[in-house]
């Protein structure tokens, strides 16, 4: 039995927790009547809702209900302004579950810039069968640039699940007590959020010169004026504003005199003192010819701007801490505008070009001088008819950095389905240059289909494989050409039909001409869905040779590896794929004697943006007993980013040789993008080079024995590489 003093506490916490008359309906207490569901909560998902009287305290609890096996899942879901400053979060809440065979949870998510950014459901939990009313938490670190606190109830599969008495806390702090910070200026600024109003159809030559000085003074003042630094300013809508007055000014003076006026509307930029000095050993500098180049009152308004900047936090960039690749903070993908118009087509220009030009630290190196694509692509945006032609410009322009790490994610859905819905029942690579059958999805259904593994494929639909190319090479944004070849070769046989005719040579020489019958890819059996046995990580082969993969390793294995191999008369490290736990230092050192430099580093800077230094060397340290054998690491297009940074330590060892054949040329940590239409994209953030200055980007790990698989290898199922790597330790 309960003693007086408790159930006075307990009488005394629920009166006083009903009287604060809380922000948000967490504990399900406010319910309008005949409502289905507590005021506030929302269904997602697709499982039968209701309130319950069933609780943990009070009168009323949630509950799920669903009949359903698997593949589904039901929520009631409450969502909150993320109006708060913190490091943590936690959602807290009472759970009570019967007959659940997948399983429950309590789901904390926080959102911004239209996506997720941190999530958590429980499912690695497990959470399932019968259970009696218990406390559960989800805790994650709190984004500062979060807009959507969404809190929820889950169930995933069939069963049934009651929720009661949800407490959020930020730092411990529960959030129905917490004051909302004030938001800077941009957050509130909602002026254009169904529309940019603006209309750019029938420009003349001299609007588009005049768009392209915009452009550059746009992004400019973006990552230098002080005001937008601040936050005081939604500088994606201020542009709206400007563009109308300025779209009509069909004269110099007149244009400048517009940009000056709007460029002292923004507020007083104050004399520095000190002023920031810009570094005087640099990688790579801005090029401000185009700021001396304009009339007297233009170039002295943004001549105080640039002289004037202050180096404090930033509202739209930062730069993620140990590391320094730019963090593109507070960017709005507009995701539900899918084929934004006019002005957000203008504005998606601008800002990807901006942020290439101040914040990529290999923009000397694309094929394009990236100064010309600005102009080159205003027409490409601004006429782009419809949904399509709006992704493939911003797939264009993206190809136009070379970088393997700057493809087009997330949102682009209609380039998906230009490329094709339906897919072949196997995989292809180009091997010898020719687009050939390397696996088999339905190897079961090889007689019926006609093709083999190291078929060579030669042309599709009467069109040669080398045209197709040449034709939608612009499409694959890629560092280097077997990097883009590797990427092109996944797509070149989609397509909207159901059946396309291919002409192939098989392993007896003969060509033939075969129509190929292609399935939806969410019904194929693909490599991926195949999910075959992960490989050992490491094994000893014949003739006392060790063998590692890094695309299984873990940090524990390589104690294990270090004291296996010890006596090994040489080890094989095969890198042809991305690692599973990051291994530089760690069996990297197993390799070196000593100490040894291995990699240097370009970073960009907040304080003079376009502006990237060049650190110092980065050595690998080892003062325990080294592995003294020869080493032999495999490489080839699919090594990318991770990959090529591991390669790089390892090629630092007392005895190492890379063998294969040129990776895909993209390292650096990876900084996303955001640009309206929801299309996520990315780009090499931090430059990577050899001690000596080599790059590596575009470049690629360049192997010191160039062995390449060969069709005929391909169909007689051997691993060209590997056996090369093989005999070469046995020769040493």
């Amino acid at each position: 039995m309960k003693s007086i003093l408790t159930v006075i506490f307990t009488f005394f916490t629920i009166y006083c927790h009903a009287q604060q008359n809380d922000k948000f309906n967490l504990g399900f207490e406010e319910k309008k009547a005949n409502a289905a569901l507590a005021t506030g909560w929302f269904k997602w998902g697709t499982y039968n809702l209701s309130v319950d009287s069933l609780n943990h305290s009070g009168n009323l609890a949630a509950k799920i209900t669903s009949d359903e096996a698997s593949g589904s899942f039901g929520s009631i879901a409450y969502s909150i302004p993320a109006n708060y400053s913190g490091k943590t979060i936690k959602l807290e809440g009472y759970m009570k579950i019967k007959d659940v065979e997948g399983f429950a949870g309590l789901l904390l998510r926080i959102d911004g810039n239209g996506k997720s950014l941190v999530f958590d459901n429980m499912q690695n939990q497990q959470v399932k069968g019968t259970k009696d009313w218990q406390k559960y938490s989800v805790t994650l670190d709190y984004p500062e640039d979060g807009e959507l606190i969404l809190v929820a109830g889950m169930l995933s599969g069939k069963g049934e699940a009651w929720f009661d008495d949800f407490v959020v806390t930020i730092d411990g702090q529960d959030v129905q007590m917490l004051q909302e910070k004030q938001l800077p200026k941009a957050q509130t600024d909602k002026e254009f959020d169904n529309g940019s109003t603006i209309n750019l159809s029938k420009l003349s030559p001299k609007q588009l010169d005049n768009l392209e000085l915009l452009g550059r003074i746009w992004g400019f003042l973006k990552y230098h004026h002080p005001e937008i630094a601040k936050g005081n300013f939604n500088w994606d809508y201020e542009l709206f504003r400007f563009l109308p007055k300025y779209i009509d000014a069909n004269i110099d003076t007149q244009r400048d005199d517009l940009l000056v006026s709007w460029i002292y509307s923004l507020g007083e930029v104050k004399a520095c003192q000190p002023c920031l000095e810009a570094p005087s050993e640099t990688h790579l500098k801005p090029d401000f010819s185009w700021i001396e180049r304009q009339h007297d009152k233009l170039r002295t308004a943004l001549l105080h701007v640039y002289i004037n900047r202050t180096g404090d936090e930033h509202y739209y960039i930062g730069m993620a801490a140990g590391v320094g690749n730019p963090l593109f903070k507070n960017e709005q993908a507009y995701a539900k505008m899918s084929y934004p118009d006019d002005g957000f087509r203008l504005l998606s220009l601008y800002r990807y070009w901006n942020m290439i030009n101040y914040f990529f630290p290999y923009k000397y190196l694309t094929d394009k001088n990236w100064d010309t694509t600005l102009k080159e692509y205003l027409p490409v945006f601004i006429q782009a008819k419809d949904e399509l032609a709006y992704e493939l410009a911003v797939l264009q322009i993206i190809a136009e950095v070379n970088d393997t790490h700057a493809g087009l994610g997330q949102g682009a859905d209609k380039i998906a389905a230009w490329k094709g819905i339906n897919y072949p029942t196997f995989q292809t690579r180009f091997i010898e240059d020719k687009l050939t059958v390397t696996y088999l999805y339905y190897p079961e259904l090889q007689e019926s289909t006609g093709l083999a593994v190291g078929d060579v494929i030669h042309s599709i639909d009467g069109k040669k494989i080398g045209d197709i190319i040449t034709e939608r090479s612009r499409y694959y944004p890629a560092s280097n050409k077997p990097a883009q070849l590797r990427n092109m070769a996944y797509d070149l046989l989609r397509s909207d039909k159901e059946s396309i005719e291919i002409e192939f040579t098989s392993a007896n020489g003969a060509k033939q001409t075969k129509v190929l019958t292609l399935y939806p890819g969410d019904s194929l059996r693909t490599y991926t869905r195949i999910n075959p046995k992960p490989p050992e990580s490491f094994k000893m082969l014949d003739d006392n040779i060790g063998y590692i993969t890094l695309q299984t390793i873990k940090s524990e294995d390589i104690p294990h590896i270090k004291k296996d191999f010890g006596q090994a008369k040489g080890i094989i490290i095969d890198i042809r794929n991305y690692p599973a736990t990051f291994v530089p230092f760690t069996l990297g050192s197993y390799f070196i004697s000593g100490s040894s430099p291995f990699v240097k580093f370009t970073t960009g800077s907040l304080d003079h943006p376009g502006f990237f230094t060049l650190s110092d060397n980065l050595k690998i340290t080892n003062k325990q007993k080294h592995y003294k054998g020869p080493v032999v690491v495999l490489v080839n297009e699919l090594s990318i980013s991770q990959s090529e940074y591991t390669a790089m330590a390892f090629r630092a060892g007392t005895n190492t040789t890379i063998m294969g054949s040129t990776t895909a040329g993209a390292d650096g940590n990876v900084s996303e993008i955001w640009l309206p239409g929801g299309l996520r994209t990315a780009i090499s953030g931090v430059g990577i080079y050899y001690p000596d200055g080599t790059e590596t980007q575009r470049v690629g790990i360049i192997p010191d024995i160039e062995v390449k698989p060969t069709v005929e290898g391909i169909r007689n199922g051997k691993d060209e590489l590997l056996e090369k790597a093989i005999s070469l330790i046995k020769e040493k």
